[in-house]
C-alpha cells in the first residue's frame, strides 16, 4: 500500500514514530510489527487490519461495533 501510495519508507517511519531501518525490517518480515503499530498503520490507510495481514481482500475497515 505504501508503494501504491507513492510514499517513502521515512514518511511512514516518522508517522510510526520509528526509524527509517526499523520501518524497513517490517515490511521485510524481518521483525514483528506491534499491534499498535498495525493499528495506527490500517487507521493511516482506511483498512482493516486483516487486510494488512493478507486475511482478507476487502480494503474496507469493518464497521465500529456498537456498545
Amino acid at each position: 500500500m505504501r508503494e501504491d501510495s507513492d510514499l517513502k519508507q521515512k514518511v511512514l517511519a516518522e508517522y510510526l514514530n520509528c526509524s527509517q531501518v526499523c520501518y524497513s525490517q517490517y515490511e521485510l518480515g524481518k521483525r514483528d510489527i506491534p499491534t499498535e503499530v498495525l493499528i495506527k498503520l490500517a487507521d493511516y490507510y482506511g483498512t482493516s487490519i486483516d487486510y494488512l495481514l493478507g486475511r482478507t481482500d476487502v480494503t474496507t475497515p469493518y464497521p465500529a461495533a456498537k456498545r
